[in-house]
């Protein structure tokens, strides 16, 4: 009959809308740089040597090698073991203000220009994330002003 839709075609529907959808993981480089490979293989060319601590996107992991995405949108290889679960930020503004608490009026703590490496000191909430300079500086920072969340 038309218009009548199968118990399994249902199923299948319920399942598709139900599954959870995969969350964005970010690793880091980890205390030394490391070579990003075209291929999952020592043997792929190398397209860049990726500095301590910048954070990637984990795209795919196949074995022992990680397929991610860097700041810039590129995509490349690299060993997983060469990634670490701290989480870094990188400023992505010509200068990001980096505030005393989470409010476009707090008092500023310091400056951050593009492409300054951050920690991530706690989960980002409600549009700001805390983050710490590698100077021991603590503070908040917009989440559209850093990549890596």
């Amino acid at each position: 009959m038309r218009g009548l839709i199968s118990i399994s075609t249902l199923s299948l529907l319920a399942t598709l809308v139900t599954a959870p959808v995969q969350a964005m993981e970010f690793r880091s480089v980890g205390a030394s740089p490391v070579i990003m490979y075209d291929a999952p293989s020592v043997k792929g060319g190398k397209v860049y040597v990726a500095p301590r601590g910048m954070p990637v996107e984990v795209i795919f992991t196949s074995g022992a090698w990680s397929k991610v995405r860097d700041m810039a949108g590129d995509l490349s290889w690299v060993e997983s073991k060469d990634l670490i679960t701290r989480r870094n930020l990188i400023v992505r503004v010509a200068n990001a203000k980096i505030r005393t608490s989470a409010d476009d009026s707090a008092a500023l703590v310091f400056s951050a220009e593009k492409n300054v490496l951050l920690e991530m000191a706690e989960p980002a909430s409600a549009g700001w994330v805390k983050v710490r300079h590698r100077d021991g500086q603590l503070g908040y920072v917009k989440v559209n002003e850093v990549w890596g969340l």
